[in-house]
Parts: C-alpha cells; structure tokens; sequence
C-alpha cells in the first residue's frame, strides 16, 4: 500500500517516558475493540510491567490485543511474563527469533525497529520510545532523550493497516477487529512513512531527501545514530552551501561509543560546508526526529545510519503542520542551548591525520552500502508466537 498524505488529523509532542507512558497505559485502559502493538524493546521492568498490565487487562475485558516485538531487542522477556499475557488472551508474537550462538544473540540485520501503537484504528501513537525503563529521568544518567507523538484522525487508519499488513505479511494473519473510519479530529495534514525490505526499501530516506532538497532557510535533525547514506550528506552539504541554517543535533554522552565515532568521521566535511553540528551532553540522545523551514516534520524509530536506512523496519510519521514544528523547534532550539557544545572547525578537526583514512572509506562505504547490504543474510523473516510452544507442551504432557 502507497500511504497518502491524510488531512484532519491531531498531534501532539510527547517527549520521553515522563509523557509517553501515561498517554499510551491510558489509551490502551480507554479501548474496547482493539489494541494493536509493534516495538523493539519490551522489557520486564517496572515500565514493561505497567505495560504489560495495561494489556492483560485490556484483553480480560474482550479487547483484541495482539502484540509484536522484536527478537533481538526483546530476547530476555522471561517465561513468565511471557505466560502471563498470553494466559490472559493476548496474541503475542515474535519477530524473527533466533537462537544464540556461545550466549549472544545473532540476528542483528532486518530488526522491527518500528514503535508503533493504535488503539481502536483512532488513536495510534508512533515515534522512537521503547517500553523500558532508561527512557524515564530516575533511570540515571544513561536515561534516554527521545519523542514519540499522539495522533488522532484518518492517518490512524494507515497506522493500523500497517499493523495488520506486517502481520499478514510474516505469517501471523489474524482476523481483525471491526472498527470504523476514523473521523476528522484536528487541522494537522499527516502521512505514514515506512521502510521495509519489501515494497518500502527507501521511502524514509526519499523523505528526507526530499525535505532537504525542498529547504530555502532551515533544517534542524536531531538524530541519535547518524551515519548516513551518500545521497544524505551530500544534500545537507549542498543546503548548508545554498545559504540553508543547517544543524544537526547528535549524541554527545553516548550510549553506544562506536557509533559516534562513526559520526565524528563525517564532522569535518559538513562543518566545513557551513552545517551545524551541536551535540547533546546531559544523557544518551536517542530520538529521530527533523524539521524544515517551521513546517514539515517528522518523529519515529528511523535513525540515519546504514541499519535503519537499509535493514530494519521502521516507521515515522510526516507532519506538515506550522504549530507542531514550531513547537518542535522551540524544544530543540532550548535543547541546544542549554544541554549542548558546539562542534567547532577546530574540534572537528582533531586527530585529522589519523581520521582521514577513516574518512575516506567511510565515504566510499556509505555510497556502496545499500549495495552491500543486499549481500547480507536475508533470510525468510516471521513472527513466532510463544503460545504455540505452550500448546506443543500440553499435547506431549497428555500424550505422554
């Protein structure tokens, strides 16, 4: 399905755990028809445990709850937790597990990266938050930084059907709910963008691409894994030089060091073009989220790096609303501001003389990369569902 741009929407900012959790627990506390779930990372922590009983109770009442993570993010969810949900009616499904080899986990391409929540096919929430703990402020100093939005209107709709559509396309087909069109429900025009390994292999980064090209006066990405394509640098390089604000907010007190190693490779080359490069220092950014001259935006789970631009599965949402970008922008600008250090020409150029090897296949990595990414295992992914383990248990138990 070719998603559209989709008028009469509402959408609302939700930054961090402090404002996502409540809206999802509610939401899903409100439904009475359906729940659908897609995420990463459901872990069994006080978070994951809020969520898991805002679902068991949601399925106790005779709500559809059907919910998918993913094997590699979630791989620790234990037995019980798992039984308790399944016990209680909701359908839980697995994407792509598999097992370990000497204790670590190996199916590390073509994760389901998407978040993804729709309540009732009306309200549906999507952006970059995992159901863990480290995304609340009392995690500590590795809490996380991140965004998701709520929506409500006609765009929900295509939030549901991509649900559905990843189900059915993975072998999990499940006889959906009945639920109406949902109706108008604000002013905001909104449109679903996704990325798979199917019918959607560039759509997020054609987005991008296209807001970049489109820019007369500023873009502002802030992006916790940023390693992008070609494509991708050289139109941020080719705005900052047409007289485009350009700035680019990145980890600064990073959760995984590799990858900004990877991004301090790029640093030179942009600033030198004129870009800004700001990096957040109070706590591990992990949102992915952009906007252009104070009207289009974008919130998800993809970042800009080779694993969401060519692997996973992600989703985001497009905005074209002057009140949510302005909003957005006030946040980010105080982001900057506050919790930030500049990158100068100076600091970018540090340790040149070892870097510039690195640059150079860097950038000769990034062009040839989707290419290269089609050499990597490409199994035939699918959804697992625990319950079925637990039936094969009864029946050896009885014919035993």
């Amino acid at each position: 399905m070719k998603y559209e741009w989709r008028d009469g929407n509402s959408v609302e900012l939700l930054i961090n755990g402090e404002d996502f959790f409540p809206r999802v627990i509610a939401a899903i506390a409100a439904a009475r028809r359906e729940v659908l779930v897609e995420t990463f990372i459901l872990f069994d922590d006080k978070v994951g445990r809020r969520i898991q009983r805002a679902l068991i109770d949601a399925a106790r009442r005779g709500v559809r709850v059907i919910v998918t993570v993913d094997g590699y993010g979630s791989a620790d969810l234990g037995e019980r937790f798992i039984g308790e949900m399944i016990g209680a009616g909701v359908r839980l499904h697995l994407f792509d597990p598999q097992p370990r080899l000497f204790g670590m986990r190996t199916n590390l391409f073509r994760r389901l990266h998407r978040k993804l929540l729709v309540v009732d096919g009306r309200c549906a929430f999507v952006g970059g938050i995992n159901f863990s703990a480290d995304h609340l402020a009392d995690f500590g100093t590795m809490a996380k930084q991140d965004y998701s939005v709520q929506v409500e209107g006609p765009v929900a709709a295509d939030i549901r059907h991509a649900c559905l559509e990843m189900l059915d396309m993975h072998g999990a087909s499940a006889e959906a709910a009945k639920v109406e069109q949902p109706p108008p429900a604000g002013d905001s025009r909104v449109r679903l963008a996704l990325r798979d390994n199917r019918r959607h292999r560039r759509d997020i980064e054609a987005h991008y691409l296209a807001a970049i090209r489109a820019a007369r006066r500023r873009l502002v990405i802030a992006n916790a894994y940023f390693f992008p394509g070609y494509r991708l640098l050289r139109e941020l390089r080719k705005a900052a030089r047409r007289g485009v604000k350009v700035r680019l907010i990145l980890q600064g007190s990073p959760d995984m060091p590799l990858v900004r190693l990877c991004s301090e490779l790029l640093y030179d080359t942009l600033v030198r073009d004129g870009v800004e490069i700001y990096e957040y220092c109070d706590r591990p950014l992990h949102g992915k989220v952009a906007l252009a001259d104070g009207r289009w935006a974008t919130v998800g789970s993809s970042n800009l790096d080779p694993l969401s631009l060519s692997l996973n599965l992600e989703g985001n949402l497009l905005i074209d609303d002057p009140a949510f970008a302005e909003e957005l922008d006030r946040h980010l600008q105080e982001l900057s501001s506050t919790c930030c250090r500049r990158v100068t020409r100076k600091v970018a150029r540090r340790g040149y003389w070892w870097r510039a090897p690195l640059v150079f296949l860097s950038f000769h990595f990034l062009r040839h990369f989707p290419a290269i990414a089609g050499q990597l295992p490409a199994h035939r992914q699918r959804l697992h569902s625990p319950a079925s383990d637990d039936q094969q248990s009864l029946d050896s138990e009885h014919s035993a």
